[in-house]
């Protein structure tokens, strides 16, 4: 098929600037790239290689026309724009919450389970930040040894929030700094020199974040049989996401053999020699399109165990490139269609 005419939505936001900027970093081929976001922000102009754009407003028609959009824009909105986009024969990657569990919606980590693509109905979801950097880390191990359990607290910086805290973040930990008042709004807390026990909203027990992450893994990794237990906490650092794991497998993984497969492995990068001070930071993942792992060693608390520490970039692997990424794999597969029975005539 010819290149595609690319919308993205959410222009305008934490993550709609990263999906431009890694559009145009990995010379994805368009034969257009054109921005909508809210009304409030249409007119006005965001970057693209080397270029301004001017966005538009997003509405029922807007997206016709268009063979794939890339929408960053929450999940309020995916629920109301996405399935007019498909209506109108535009198929979409969505980075929101919004279709995720959705049994016929596919959720895809490209170096995960690309083939769950295959049988889409016109759209596609990314998977929470924080279930992209451990599927990730979790696959080749899996697939080698199967895991039972999984135990994970993640350390997640604000910009998972968004915009607003980051800006909270800076000016807190300015007024921490200056002996002034320190006010939250964002967060229930203040966030500056603190850590929170508290990502998303509480859902009985646990959090959204919490529920995700373990529902979300059972469905890329296919195997609802794996027991997670989670624990979500925001930390004051403006980029990438931090997980320290520790998992069970079924059959017997030695440390080096772990090191071994996720060195080959797709998207993964080893940070592994703690004797050199060499081990994952979040500043070291910020801007990168990998992700890291480092730590790797043998669990003696549990049988067959191993511990990690996975860092990535949460608003790159974690949002952006993950979405660009299936546009990839999409073209690749000649899979930039909506299927005709989701079509409204």
């Amino acid at each position: 098929m010819p290149d595609p005419r690319v919308a993205v939505v959410g222009a305008t936001g934490a993550v709609g600037p990263e999906v431009l900027a890694i559009l145009a970093e990995r010379g994805f081929p368009a034969a257009a790239v054109v921005p909508f976001a809210s009304a409030r922000s249409a007119g006005s102009r965001v970057g693209f290689a080397g270029e301004q754009l001017e966005v538009r407003e997003l509405t029922d028609d807007s997206l016709a026309g268009f063979d794939l959009a890339l929408f960053s824009a929450g999940a309020g909105t995916s629920r109301r724009y996405a399935p007019e986009a498909v209506k109108r024969g535009c198929m979409v990657i969505d980075k929101s919450s919004a279709f995720r569990m959705d049994p016929q919606v596919p959720l895809v980590v490209p170096e995960v389970n690309p083939e769950a693509a295959d049988g889409h109905r016109g759209i596609i979801s990314n998977p929470n930040c924080s279930t992209i950097q451990l599927v990730v880390a979790l696959k080749p191990l899996h697939d080698r040894a199967r895991i039972r359990n999984v135990t994970v607290a993640t350390y997640q910086a604000v910009s998972g929030t968004g915009k607003r805290a980051m800006e909270e973040l800076r000016e807190q930990s300015a007024a921490a700094l200056g002996g002034g008042d320190v006010q939250a709004s964002v967060y229930p807390h203040p966030i500056a020199f603190n850590v929170l026990p508290h990502c998303d909203a509480f859902d009985g027990p646990d959090t959204f974040e919490e529920t995700k992450l373990i529902k979300e893994t059972h469905k890329i990794l296919g195997d609802d049989g794996i027991g997670i237990s989670a624990t979500c906490v925001r930390v004051p650092v403006w980029r990438s996401h931090s997980e320290a794991v520790w998992i069970e497998t079924e059959r017997p993984l030695a440390a080096d053999e772990a090191r071994q497969l996720l060195e080959a492995a797709p998207g993964v990068r080893v940070v592994d020699d703690p004797s050199a001070a060499g081990y994952p930071t979040p500043s070291e993942a910020a801007g990168g399109d990998d992700v890291l792992v480092g730590r790797i060693r043998e669990d003696g608390s549990r049988r067959n165990g191993l511990a990690l520490w996975v860092v990535a970039d949460n608003l790159r692997k974690g949002a952006a490139l993950n979405g660009v990424q299936i546009a990839e794999l999409l073209v690749r597969r000649n899979l930039i269609r909506v299927p005709q029975q989701e079509r409204v005539a």
